[in-house]
């Protein structure tokens, strides 16, 4: 029943996700650590359900072993490679070396295993005209470059036909130039272009991790909007803040693409076996998520919400918590109901049902999801009632409840008798549920 109710669970995602590109991007880390098969199962399995697939892959760490073999050293400058003509030629074997491997994990198709009957076609190439950075902070970065243009329509012609585009750090320029690029640029810009649904950035740390200077504690921002973003980088050019040195190079073209439209951005660990599948198909996710504004919207709730409330309150109707609902009754009340969600996805509803003659209102049916009871939602649902009852005239907000006196006397409502209840409510009061009475006056 456990995965029954996982798999149920999913489906809203798997519905969203069809048809929807993904620019998932990785440092050649991934592939020399060996980790690169493990992801490799989980984008076949992205692909499976309808994905279309954009990985975007680095290759610094066979970089700078290629560059030890030949004695050759470079400077970075704000995190890129000073490339000249020497160092440019084994960013190209390097690079090369890397995406012909990655190919060749895209190809497996092992019986017994994730892979097995898979039949993932790799599209690269060209797509990427880039420019030279030129000139910073006095030193000519020569070979390094960054992003012109991403050929859209030929990687959306090859993601239509089902295959799956890799993208390197390498650029071309009209006049036959190579260009060493970041792979956060290529990724960040690939996104934008696309359109994308979602840019994935897999990190040496669990995600943004923020701690203040002269501590070793920090702490995991699960959620971040643009504008904290930026509120957090400007922290951390004074010093206030220590950022982890990949979170330093990610997150401002994370920020930047989500600035031009890319919906979410999603910053996890590459450290975590299916930690692609733990961030995208669950509530929560593992690392931290980035929106252009805040994932909570709050909304008067409409005949499609009901399958959504149903699942909401099943649960605490099958306890006894709340009073069963039909779902025909839902549909015929659905203009009562406010809901509230959270990254699209309906976590908590709430009730108001007025009381004209005796001007009150009844808050009713109050639930949110188990994994956001700590997040205000109760609250904004409240306050969201409190303001609708007033708006109808109401002068006092009642409720019954069998298990959370504590929650509504903590916001202000005071224990009440069923003597105090609207006539017609006190005829309709259930004697053997002997809920208590709260009123709040508004």
């Amino acid at each position: 029943m456990d995965f029954v109710a996982w798999f149920r669970s999913v489906a809203p995602y798997i519905n969203s996700f069809r048809h929807k590109v993904f620019v998932v991007a990785f440092g050649g880390e991934v592939v020399a650590d060996g980790k690169f098969i493990e992801l490799v199962h989980d984008l076949n399995l992205l692909a499976s359900l309808g994905v279309r697939l954009v990985l975007v892959h680095g290759a610094r760490p066979q970089i700078e072993s290629r560059l030890n073999e030949h004695d050759l050293q470079t400077t970075y400058i704000r995190g890129m490679r000073v490339t000249d003509a020497a160092a440019l030629q084994c960013v190209k074997e390097s690079i090369g070396r890397v995406r012909v491997e990655i190919e060749a994990l895209l190809s497996m198709g092992l019986p017994n295993s994730p892979m097995a009957n898979a039949a993932i076609r790799v599209a690269s190439g060209n797509f990427v005209t880039a420019r030279p950075i030129g000139v910073i902070e006095g030193i000519d970065l020569m070979h390094t470059g960054e992003v012109r243009k991403v050929d859209t329509s030929a990687i959306r012609s090859r993601l239509e036909q089902g295959e799956l585009a890799l993208l390197s750090p390498l650029g071309y320029s009209p006049t036959g130039e190579i260009f060493n690029l970041t792979l956060e640029n290529v990724a960040a810009e690939a996104a934008i272009a696309l359109k994308a649904e979602k840019l994935i950035f897999l990190m040496d740390t669990e995600g943004i991790e923020k701690s203040v200077v002269d501590s070793e504690q920090a702490s995991l921002l699960r959620e971040l909007t643009v504008a904290e973003g930026r509120s957090l980088l400007k922290e951390f050019d004074r010093k206030t803040v220590k950022l982890a040195e990949d979170a330093q190079l990610y997150l401002p073209f994370a920020l930047h693409a989500c600035e031009r439209g890319v919906s979410r951005i999603h910053l996890i660990s590459r450290h975590v076996d299916g930690g692609i599948l733990q961030e995208l198909f669950t509530h929560t996710g593992i690392g931290t998520m980035i929106s252009e504004g805040s994932l909570q919207n709050l909304r008067d709730a409409r005949i499609e919400d009901v399958g959504a409330i149903l699942q909401l309150i099943e649960p605490l109707e099958a306890d006894g918590t709340l009073v069963r609902r039909s779902r025909e009754l839902l549909e015929m009340e659905i203009d009562r109901f406010v809901v509230i969600e959270h990254d699209r996805m309906t976590v908590g509803c709430a009730a108001l049902y007025p009381f004209p003659d005796d001007m009150a209102g009844e808050l009713a049916c109050l639930t949110v999801h188990p994994d956001y009871r700590s997040a205000g939602c109760g609250d904004a649902l409240l306050k969201a009632i409190e303001a609708k009852a007033k708006s109808q005239g109401s002068k006092k907000l009642f409720v019954l409840t069998t298990r959370t006196a504590h929650w509504f006397v903590e916001r202000g409502f005071l224990s009440a008798d069923v003597s105090q209840l609207p006539k017609v409510k006190q005829g309709l009061y259930n004697y053997q549920r002997r809920s208590k009475v709260f009123v709040k006056p508004l």
